[in-house]
């Protein structure tokens, strides 16, 4: 007989301190999870007037960015191995351990909800279901209901606990799908001894009719602390209408009323213009949902409102605190910090959850912060299927396997990365790179050189890989080798392998993309005094294995008419790093679809870059990094030699 979830609870409580305690044992490991840092945002969106209140906002972040010894960070990745990486620390940062002032999440809510993403481009709108990596964030789809949920949330809770400092709260927002679940997992946690407060957000806004039960209109957030000293400042908010009724103005013109002193000394006069605010109590009925056509409005379907997050804040974080949202979502946290001049840190499982943040930061000028993803994340994630005796080998192997392809032979092949396929009378090599490094034009011309000469030869070769050096597009054009093919291993392979319980439940059902590259006209550099202007323009935008998004035949041919007509409108996002060290991107000038600053375009993003920057000799390394509407990333590097106006 199975057992009821609160037979279970205890026991998944267990095991969630137990996976926390082996991350936590792991810190010091020389193989520890890390953070790469992908971009290093100093938001300076496009505008359609390059002025010089422009030019001086971009000197101001690169000031900023540069003298800074801290930067705000979005992180994108599994939140479990973010925490994990902040906890170690690393060359650059030190641990976090016991530094952080507030926490805030609003975690997927077990709602069996079944979300679609819709994609709009110039013409056609397409409905995209997510990855199985995404769905993971925002399906709530969970393989065994509630506990699922619960085996999911606790290690987390358990790390988070770790990250906050002695003076530091944590709010957990839920529904009534599994908030008193996840309270009882709080107690045991935190303490029962810390917890503050339950909070009703009673949203207001139209009532619909349902059959049988009262119609469901409010949140619950548990708040809890790391120990007695923790920061407060109280909030209040306007009095109420009734209330204002008592006051009259006295013989000066002042409100005030009059209240019956209790030590027996008479009549006091209570003047309006002294009391700060009626007291904020722990139901919230007073902040409406971001509404339909609000300006805070990114159009995530669980976006929270400004004035929420303002609210939990300004009330347990001190000025220039660090708060921290491991399910950014929309980033309404993220955005409020920065307002409120607070340091931050947000991450999301989601590729369209980051792009959405950093989009908002732009959007609203922020400081400069870093997009960040975790290091090795596919190696992290085998170890943590596969346990810690995972080797690289292992990994190729079943990636392979998937493919379709068979093994070569222990002695043609130590490192258990080659395979072969066999049809219709033609022999292909199939070499699984290693997520440990970038394939780039070396391992394409090995790989060819395998193809010519390994076993007497073969008819074509196919290179799988995880992550790609930013000149694969270039060496690609380049080689122009008809028998050489590059293709993507899904970043989300081993989330659904782990999902799915075997290789064998999975075969079939994965798919290699084609790489997809931006191409760009040649970069004009003009020289004017002490600076230069560069001219950076979009040329095309190839994506190779439109079958790779998860789209239905109607859709997909959508998809196919817009790539046919309008490639570059499927650009989401794109920037410019115009001295490109081959480390760090530095985005120094952005651009995205729905900019209003820019060419007023909703559907589309501007096809030319315009900035000014310091001079320099000699040439200059000019990168362009794009983001499509599916998430998919690339690349492009130009070598700019100097010219004279």
């Amino acid at each position: 007989m199975s057992k009821s979830l609160l037979e279970e609870l205890p026991g998944i409580v267990r095991e969630g301190r137990k996976e926390a305690e082996r991350i936590l044992e792991g810190l010091e490991s020389r193989h520890r999870v890390r953070l790469q840092t992908r971009e290093w945002v100093l938001p300076s969106k496009d505008a359609m007037a390059t002025d010089w209140i422009a030019q001086a906002g971009r000197r101001t972040h690169l000031s900023e960015a540069v003298d800074a010894d801290w930067h705000n960070r979005l992180i994108y990745g599994d939140n479990l191995l973010a925490m994990a990486a902040l906890l170690a620390g690393d060359e650059n940062t030190p641990s976090l351990r016991g530094k952080v002032d507030l926490i805030y999440i609003d975690p997927p809510f077990d709602s069996k909800a079944d979300y679609r993403t819709k994609v709009t481009l110039p013409g056609v709108e397409l409905e995209q279901r997510p990855t199985v990596i995404e769905q993971f964030a925002y399906s709530d789809t969970w393989a065994d209901g509630t506990a699922s949920y619960l085996r999911m949330i606790v290690p987390r809770l358990v790390l988070m606990r770790e990250l906050l400092s002695d003076t530091g709260s944590i709010y957990v927002h839920l529904d009534w799908h599994v908030s008193h679940y996840v309270k009882i997992a709080l107690d045991e946690i935190f303490g029962k001894s810390n917890f503050r407060n339950e909070i009703v957000w009673s949203y207001f806004g139209f009532k619909r009719s349902t059959a049988r039960k009262f119609p469901q209109k409010h949140d619950l957030l548990f708040s809890y602390v790391r120990s007695d000293g923790y920061f407060w400042k109280t909030q209040y908010k306007p009095h109420d209408a009734e209330y204002l009724k008592r006051f009259r103005p006295d013989e000066t013109g002042r409100l005030c009323r009059s209240d019956v002193n209790p030590t027996g000394g008479g009549s006091r006069k209570i003047y309006l213009d002294e009391v700060e605010g009626d007291i904020v109590d722990s139901v919230w009925d007073d902040l409406p949902p971001v509404n339909p056509i609000a300006k805070e409005r990114v159009d995530y379907s669980t976006q929270k409102p400004e004035k929420l997050l303002d609210r939990i804040i300004s009330s347990s974080c001190p000025e220039g605190g660090l708060v921290m949202d491991i399910f950014g979502g929309s980033g309404t946290t993220a955005a409020v910090a920065e307002k409120l001049g607070r340091r931050w840190i947000t991450s999301d499982l989601g590729k369209p959850a980051c792009m959405i943040m950093r989009k908002r930061l732009i959007d609203q000028g922020a400081k400069p912060f870093l997009y960040q993803a975790i290091g090795d994340y596919q190696v992290e994630t085998a170890k943590s299927h596969m346990g810690r005796a995972f080797r690289i080998g292992d990994l190729s192997e079943i990636v392979l396997s998937l493919y379709g392809a068979l093994p070569l032979p222990a002695e043609e092949n130590p490192l258990r990365n080659l395979g072969q396929i066999g049809f219709g009378g033609k022999k292909t090599l199939v070499l699984a790179d290693s997520p440990n490094k970038l394939t780039g034009d070396a391992t394409l011309r090995r790989a060819i050189a395998q193809r010519d000469n390994l076993m007497g030869g073969w008819d074509r070769v196919v290179v799988l890989g995880w992550n790609f050096d930013p000149s694969i597009g270039q060496s690609l054009a380049a080689l122009n080798d008809p028998n050489l093919q590059v293709l993507v291993i899904p970043p989300d392979l081993l989330d659904r392998l782990r999902k799915k319980g075997g290789i064998e439940k999975l075969r079939g059902q994965v798919r290699f993309s084609s790489l997809q590259y931006l191409t760009l006209k040649p970069i004009r550099r003009e020289r004017a005094g002490e600076d230069e202007e560069l001219s950076v323009t979009l040329d095309n935008y190839v994506l190779l294995s439109p079958e790779m998004v998860n789209l239905d035949e109607d859709n997909r041919a959508k998809l196919q008419r817009v790539l046919s007509a309008e490639p570059l409108a499927l650009v989401e996002y794109w920037a410019v790093d115009p001295d490109y060290d081959g480390q760090v991107f530095r985005s120094v000038w952005q651009d995205y679809r729905g900019n209003a600053g820019s060419d007023g375009d909703p559907l589309r993003v501007v096809r030319q870059a315009r900035l000014t920057v310091p001079a320099r000799n000699g040439p200059r390394r000019v990168c362009v990094r794009a983001v499509d509407v599916f998430g998919f990333e690339s690349e492009v590097v130009q070598d700019v030699v100097e010219t004279s106006r």
